[in-house]
């Protein structure tokens, strides 16, 4: 499929491109180009290729979640400036 300078134009006008009609020309040619090679990608048998999430095979490289220290509610609430017996105590955002 190639690509005609009426579809560049277009394509330039929803990305809100003002393009010269020098640049259209370059343009054309080289997003042809790329339309060709996905074209010729998409000719790729992949009947028997299984589906990947990513390309490289990675671990978790995060260190696993551990629990290092904890308060206690009241150590929690005892510096909050205002708090219940419960809960720390904010000001209404809304209404």
């Amino acid at each position: 499929m190639a690509l005609s300078a009426e579809d560049v134009i277009r394509i330039g006008n929803l990305a809100r491109l003002s393009l010269t009609p020098a640049e259209v020309a370059e343009l054309t040619d080289k997003l042809g180009r790329i339309v060709g090679l996905v074209e010729q990608l998409a000719e790729v048998d992949t009947e028997n290729v299984e589906p990947m999430v990513h390309a490289l095979e990675l671990q978790n490289v995060l260190a696993p979640d551990v629990q290092v220290a904890s308060l206690s509610r009241d150590e929690a609430l005892q510096n909050a400036p205002s708090s219940d017996s419960e809960c720390f105590r904010v000001p209404a955002v809304l209404g």
